[in-house]
């Protein structure tokens, strides 16, 4: 009788397996749920629309100037320090730079910190 039984688990799940694979074999269509079949007539000229965005040159061109802005294409930042002051100070911190570089992400480092905050620290601020 267990065999039986077996036979007949078997059987059905090559059943739903085949009838699933019936149903997904189906095209499917990449567009949304309703499908406007309408034909498109626009009511304005080429001209029309071409003077339309020339009127509005100032958002075509934001539209630009966005686009151009997540190129990097960027100017070069102007410090008010010179390249030898920031590699003193660079020098000055190689202790900090090295722990925070290190396996532990800095814990270890901010755990013998001198520096504690004044009173008891809490997700809003500093309570006294």
């Amino acid at each position: 009788m267990t065999r039986f039984a077996s036979m007949i688990a078997y059987a059905g799940t090559v059943t739903a397996a085949t009838l699933a694979a019936t149903l997904m074999s189906t095209s499917a269509l990449a567009e949304s749920p309703t499908i406007d079949t309408t034909p498109f007539v626009s009511t304005l000229s080429r001209a029309e629309v071409r003077a339309e965005v020339l009127r509005a040159r100032n958002q075509v061109s934001a539209a630009g100037t966005e686009w151009a802005m997540q190129l990097n294409d960027q100017k070069p930042l102007m410090a008010g320090l010179s390249r030898a002051q920031v590699t003193a100070e660079y020098i000055a911190a190689r202790d900090q730079v090295q722990a925070l570089n290190s396996e532990d992400g800095g814990s270890s480092y901010f755990a013998q910190a001198r520096v504690r905050p004044a009173g008891t620290m809490t997700a809003g601020g500093t309570a006294r």
